[in-house]
């Protein structure tokens, strides 16, 4: 416990640190950007200031160093207007800009809300307006803030993506862990089981009453078996798949209410696909269990087997409650249940193994509130 608390104390010690390292560089970043803004604001001013002196130059005056200072400027859009704001020359405008008077005018009222206008007084008593945009380096600066927090937070995601896939690694494992000492477990007293059996058929026990209980006993093997594979890649064998569902649907008839009623349609003629026949019968006993619990241990239930081509198709169809259709795809992510004491694990595990394992495919195909639900695992054959 105390190493859990350290570690999480750890990690928002770290969220904490990286969260203040972030606000200090755009605070930074921000403090650039006024000084560079207040910079070019300076050089328009002497830019302004020069062509101040020029304009009202006379042959006296030196006009040497304010030329120069003008034809330094190749980089920010300038806009000279009067004092009612109508444009009287401009410079440094993209070419295409300048050829049209309303791209033009737009132009300029953007620039407009760049920076505050510099105020250039002529010698008759008269002034002039010296509007001016950002040059091209400063309008990169600007974005790079933005740009920074973009790849904080795709470097946020990333980090949490390998975390909650470190997670679910780890608990997959203890998941199988759990699962192969869960079967471990189970076999001792199955053996034990199983020697007892042949007690009773040496006392002569009714005949009837041996075979329920070796039905029950090689159904407690299957389980064994079923979780001993959970977390390793398990043995697939090109088995006769309306057989071994049928012998599943079987089994689960003769142990569930009376009042839920069986139809099982499938070919005359065996169809044939690469399965691990214990994993199969988990995915079929999955289903008809949900089936069942939907219609509470009351209504109909069809198996039908259908071949299209290079196809077998299952469908388990159901008289129950049905799924709402936004609730299609959820059912099958763990944790997702309905029933006040599920665990959610069902379909996730029957998914993993029909699409993993398989390589099937399984979906809701379809469902309809208070008429019932049809559920299709397709498998190619072999």
């Amino acid at each position: 416990m105390q190493f859990s608390e350290r570690r999480n104390l750890t990690r928002w010690f770290i969220i904490l640190a990286s969260f203040f390292i972030v606000i200090l560089i755009l605070w930074n970043t921000y403090n650039f950007f006024q000084i560079f803004k207040n910079e070019e604001r300076a050089k328009m001013e002497f830019w302004a200031s020069a062509l101040t002196t020029i304009a009202n130059a006379n042959e006296n005056t030196d006009i040497e160093l304010p030329l120069q200072i003008i034809t330094k400027n190749t980089t920010i859009p300038i806009f000279i207007t009067d004092s009612k704001e109508n444009i009287i020359d401009f410079n440094n405008i993209d070419e295409e800009i300048s050829k049209d008077s309303i791209a033009l005018k737009k132009y300029f009222n953007s620039v407009k809300n760049d920076n505050q206008p510099i105020k250039m007084e002529r010698s008759n008593s008269k002034y002039q307006l010296v509007y001016y945009g950002d040059s091209p380096l400063l309008n990169k600066l600007k974005y790079y803030p933005v740009a920074l927090l973009l790849i904080i937070i795709l470097f946020g995601a990333v980090v949490y993506n390998f975390y909650r896939a470190t997670k679910m690694a780890t608990q997959n494992k203890l998941w199988a862990g759990m699962a192969k000492e869960t079967a471990h477990q189970i076999g001792t007293p199955l053996s034990s089981l199983i020697g007892w059996l042949e007690i009773l058929k040496l006392d002569n026990v009714e005949e009837s009453t041996i075979v329920e209980i070796e039905k029950d006993i090689t159904r407690l093997q299957t389980i064994t078996d079923r979780f001993s594979k959970i977390g390793s890649e398990p043995v697939l064998e090109k088995r006769d798949i309306i057989e071994d569902t049928k012998n599943t649907v079987d089994y689960l008839q003769t142990r569930v209410s009376q009042q839920v009623v069986f139809t099982f349609k499938a070919p005359e003629h065996p169809i044939y696909v690469e399965i691990n026949p214990a994993l199969h019968s988990w995915t079929i006993e999955n289903l008809v269990k949900n089936a069942i619990d939907a219609m509470k241990g009351k209504g109909a239930l069809d198996i039908t087997i259908s071949e299209l081509e290079n196809m077998v198709k299952i469908k388990i169809t159901d008289t129950g409650k049905g799924i709402p259709k936004n609730q299609f795809s959820k059912v099958f992510e763990p944790g997702f249940t309905t029933k006040k004491r599920g665990w959610g694990l069902g379909l996730s595990l029957t998914k993993r193994i029909v699409q993993e394992y398989h390589k099937g495919k399984i979906k809701v195909e379809q469902s309809e509130i208070g008429k019932g639900t049809t559920m299709q695992i397709s498998y190619k054959t072999t």
